[in-house]
């Protein structure tokens, strides 16, 4: 019979291989998965690991490449495919729970440890970022790994993590660009400013030879992007980090388009984020301050060095985007890991019986509501935005005496990764003159069902409907028919 003890990590090991299901069996949802899978794509078959190419002939100078570096080599490994492609943000927020862990019980004590593996693993970003294809959770396991180990050794343990510290920089920087070094450093200069005297233990790492070490890692890359791709460092340093989020109508994105939030936004995207565990440690903190009012008490708010040193690093990512308006839900990545540590001190203290069940249904929220969502999305493949199954059709039935596969406008990202961009965009134009050519036997068309069901185009109107997505219907014309062959008579 096993020890209680161990139930906890049997539940950590079962939410994480609950991820699973959805890596192996859910297709890329446009647009940003198929976008980066198709980036790492395109360097295994280009052979090229300098330049991430957003298509052949237009470089991506959207983000660093350790990323689609890692996808690329995971591709190599085991194969094309959705699971082979989100395996190493897998693989990355393990190390980054692992690591979550390890720092708590190196402040905390072995409970808390265990609640905060448990907290950061059923949070609902970081299971869903668990399994996508993005570059933020490399961004996290970077500065994670640089705020653990700067208060680890500030707090007097080895010196080993010191340069642990500048590695985190280096990730940061090829994950996700200089953010990471504003993330990192914000909530250590916040947490010093608290106590002055502190400032002089910054003395304690090899500052010199440490940015040494992190410039060692980073900056080839740098240099060798620029000099193949000029242009780069302009757009990436001064347009991704300026342009983007100082003005949130930003028009120089070069690969989609700004997202224009209301500033303040990302406290509520912080709520999406921690679910259901925000609503736990919010509550709690509520009351603790509402005890701290009516006894007119307001001594040790943030009782010690380390609740503070959590407590700012929880919150620092939403300070720094608060005034942002071009942002994501994925933004508030970094803080989790140590706002799982503060739920983690208050659950892990939460021991009546009376509320044990509590915890462990709050661990398997999130995993059971994504999973009853790719059980969904597996009866309904329409149910998400995807052209797998349009590609697949066409794949599976096309004969070499047919057409291409034409997408009529722009072709979504998820049809450029499923067909390997063996397929072509077209207008309606060009349409009528391939049917007027008849150089096909059989035409293969996708259409957006909007514009299938508004048109008055007796081409588009009447042809067969062979698959569909959610989005759009492949149209199959059979080119024999003399109605098509005569269409301009």
């Amino acid at each position: 019979m096993l020890k209680q003890a161990n139930y906890w990590l049997i539940i950590l090991a079962s939410v994480l291989i609950s991820r699973f299901v959805g890596m192996v069996f859910v297709p890329f949802a446009d647009t940003t998965e198929p976008r980066y899978a198709e980036i790492a794509r395109l360097m295994v078959e280009t052979g090229d690991w300098i330049t991430p190419w957003f298509e052949p002939g237009v470089p991506f100078w959207g983000k660093p490449p350790l990323s689609f570096w890692l996808q690329a080599i995971s591709i190599h490994t085991f194969g094309l495919s959705e699971f082979s492609i989100r395996l190493p943000a897998w693989l990355a927020t393990v190390m980054t729970i692992g690591l979550t862990w390890r720092f708590a019980k190196e402040v905390c004590d072995t409970e808390s440890a265990k609640w905060s593996a448990l907290v950061l693993s059923s949070m609902a970003l970081s299971y869903v970022s668990a399994g996508t294809v993005m570059t933020d959770t490399f961004l996290v396991f970077g500065t994670t790994l640089s705020l653990v180990s700067f208060y680890i050794v500030i707090s007097g343990g080895s010196q080993a993590w010191s340069w642990l510290f500048f590695v985190g920089l280096a990730i940061g920087l090829l994950s996700k660009g200089p953010v990471s070094i504003l993330l990192t450093g914000l909530p250590i200069f916040l947490w010093l400013a608290l106590s002055i005297k502190d400032f002089k233990k910054l003395l304690m790492f090899p500052i010199f030879f440490g940015l040494l070490l992190t410039l060692f890692l980073v900056l080839p890359w740098y240099i060798l992007a620029e000099q193949k791709t000029p242009g780069f460092l302009n757009y990436f340093i001064v347009g991704e980090h300026f342009g983007r989020f100082l003005n949130p109508g930003w028009n120089g994105d070069l690969y989609g388009t700004a997202h224009d939030e209301p500033k303040g936004t990302i406290w509520i995207f912080w709520m999406f984020a921690t679910f259901p565990w925000g609503l736990v440690t919010f509550a709690w903190f509520s009351k603790f301050l509402w005890i701290k009012i009516i006894s007119n008490n307001f001594n040790n708010i943030l009782p010690n060095r380390l609740i503070q040193f959590l407590l700012i690093s929880s919150i620092s990512p939403m300070l720094f985007f608060t005034l942002a308006g071009n942002i994501l839900w994925t933004y508030v990545l970094p803080a989790l890991p140590f706002f799982a540590i503060l739920t983690g001190i208050i659950v892990s203290r939460s021991t009546s019986q009376s509320r044990a069940l509590w915890r462990w249904v709050m661990v398997l929220v999130v995993p059971s509501v994504l999973l009853a969502l790719v059980v969904s999305v597996l009866l309904d493949p329409k149910s998400i935005e995807s052209e797998k199954e349009i590609v697949k059709h066409y794949s599976q039935n096309a004969h070499k005496d047919d057409s291409p596969l034409y997408y009529l406008g722009e072709a979504p990202f998820s049809a450029m990764f499923y067909a390997r961009r063996n397929l072509k965009e077209v207008t309606i134009k060009d349409v009528v003159e391939i049917l007027s050519n008849n150089k096909y036997r059989r035409l293969y068309l996708s259409v957006p069902n909007s514009y299938l069901a508004n048109t008055d185009i007796e081409i588009l109107s009447e042809s067969n409907i062979v698959a569909q997505s959610k989005r759009y219907s492949l149209l199959e014309v059979n080119m024999s028919d003399s109605d098509w062959r005569n269409i301009n008579e």
